[in-house]
């Protein structure tokens, strides 16, 4: 084993992570923009019939994440799905698969920045503070840059590398927030529970369709609503700095994804049978909405502030994900060997970290996300399928290997894994899925390119030693 297997001396992360960072760190990242926006877009897609679409991604993410924890803990290492991959199945594959997490990492975090931004821009204005147009608002809108963006995406990189016990442990606090945020949602929606709304429950059918113009189905709305889980697989590329890798990572993984599944079947059913779906898929603030329509204007407000305040630990997550995988491929020497270095007071990769910061921050402020947000889900279950096809290539290849997590029926679970993957990215819009195609093939070019640089190197190296 290659991939972060073996660490040089000053490239080894920290071991400062235990079981509760890990289980907040994947609700931290689960729970977010998604449940927050996504509900209404679901509703509008599937109608009530969200709650089975909530069911059916979270479903395969439970698949996944058995995965996640059998390769996780076998292989406790930095780089996620990129590293299960370059040691299971090969070093090009694992390319695309990094490639490919730059999508679900950085285009996720971006988007959550701009959320925030907007979260941020609304309350000032409730408070009749108006900032200039041209800072609140990129290029495509006629303004600048989104500053309140670029900020806290540049904060949250600061925060990173301070420290990642630091950070995980603020993180906490941030989910404490946000979960007892969707609790009083439930308790106050819950009790209004009106059968009628849920009447039809399955209007635009169950395969992913082209209605009106729009993409519906239930399969459509998991498709899209699978945004809204993803987030575990960032606790597996903690590995290497976790305490007790083989206890807390499968603590962690699993652990975050069944709180996370419940919360987010209580949520859906409490909104959309609280409020009519049309009504719900008209609000880009669905939650907010359902408890102004109930009379709860106060709740709505703290709804929207909790929003405020959490929503950074959704970029610390992410962002964290994100550095890990360039870390670890330029310990590989996929890319340049110097973003390897940690630092010898915090830990952390500094350099890399900082790198990661300033892209998020310029994605967010500069560019309309809003169209290719979609492409976060395909690279993300890219990955899945591939982790699900390393623990599968892992049990033949090397059975003997000893495994402190074992992945229940391995070949099962892991067929189930890739095939539920593979129903949703295809139920993705076909513009998503070639927008994908084209990244990837990009991607592949790159690599290529860095290969024959490195084969021309030690050419040089050669001949100049004979």
């Amino acid at each position: 084993m290659q991939s972060g297997a073996v660490a040089e001396e000053g490239t080894r992360l920290a071991k400062t992570l235990s079981w509760p960072h890990l289980i907040a760190l994947g609700v931290g990242a689960i729970v977010g923009t998604g449940i927050y926006t996504l509900t209404g877009v679901g509703a509008d897609r599937a109608g009530p019939a969200v709650i089975v679409a909530f069911a059916i991604a979270g479903a395969v993410c439970a698949c996944a994440a058995l995965a996640y924890a059998e390769v996780a803990t076998l292989m406790p290492t930095a780089g996620g799905a990129y590293t299960y991959t370059y040691i299971a199945i090969g070093e090009r594959l694992a390319w695309i698969v990094g490639w490919s997490l730059i999508l679900e990492y950085s285009l996720a975090c971006s988007t959550v920045a701009v959320g925030w931004s907007a979260y941020l821009v609304g309350w000032l204005q409730s408070a009749g503070i108006e900032l200039p147009a041209a800072l609140l608002n990129g290029p495509h809108a006629g303004g600048i840059v989104n500053l309140p963006a670029v900020l806290v995406a540049l904060v949250i990189a600061g925060m990173l590398i301070m420290g990642t016990r630091e950070s995980a442990t603020f993180n906490i606090l941030l989910v404490v927030i946000k979960l007892t945020a969707l609790a009083c949602f439930v308790a106050l929606a819950l009790p209004a529970f009106n059968g009628e709304n849920l009447q039809p429950f399955m209007p635009y059918g169950f395969t992913s369709h082209v209605e009106g113009g729009e993409v519906r189905g239930v399969m459509a709305a998991a498709a899209i609503v699978f945004f809204a889980f993803y987030g575990f697989d960032a606790v597996a590329t903690s590995a290497e700095e976790a305490k007790n890798p083989g206890r807390d990572l499968k603590i962690g993984i699993i652990g975050s994804m069944a709180v996370c599944t419940l919360i987010y079947m209580l949520v859906a059913i409490s909104a959309v049978a609280s409020v009519n779906h049309t009504e719900l898929a008209a609000s880009a603030e669905p939650l907010a909405y359902v408890l102004r329509t109930l009379n709860h204007p106060f709740a709505a407000w703290a709804i929207g502030l909790a929003a405020l305040i959490a929503l950074p630990s959704v970029i610390l997550v992410m962002m964290y994900g994100q550095s890990r995988i360039f870390f670890v491929m330029a310990r590989d020497g996929l890319l340049p060997r110097r973003l390897s270095a940690v630092s010898s007071r915090t830990g952390t990769p500094v350099l890399i970290t900082a790198v990661t910061g300033v892209f998020v921050a310029a994605a967010a402020g500069l560019f309309r996300l809003d169209e290719i947000a979609e492409l976060a889900n395909a690279g993300t279950l890219l990955a899945f399928v591939t982790t699900a096809a390393s623990m599968m290539v892992l049990r033949r290849t090397a059975p003997e290997l000893p495994r402190v997590f074992r992945c229940p029926a391995p070949m099962l679970i892991g067929t189930l894994a890739i095939l539920g993957c593979a129903y949703l990215f295809f139920s993705l819009p076909a513009l998503t899925i070639q927008r994908f195609l084209l990244w990837n093939a990009i991607g592949f070019a790159i690599y290529l390119a860095l290969q024959a640089f490195r084969q021309n190197r030690v050419a040089a190296a050669s001949d100049a030693g004979g």
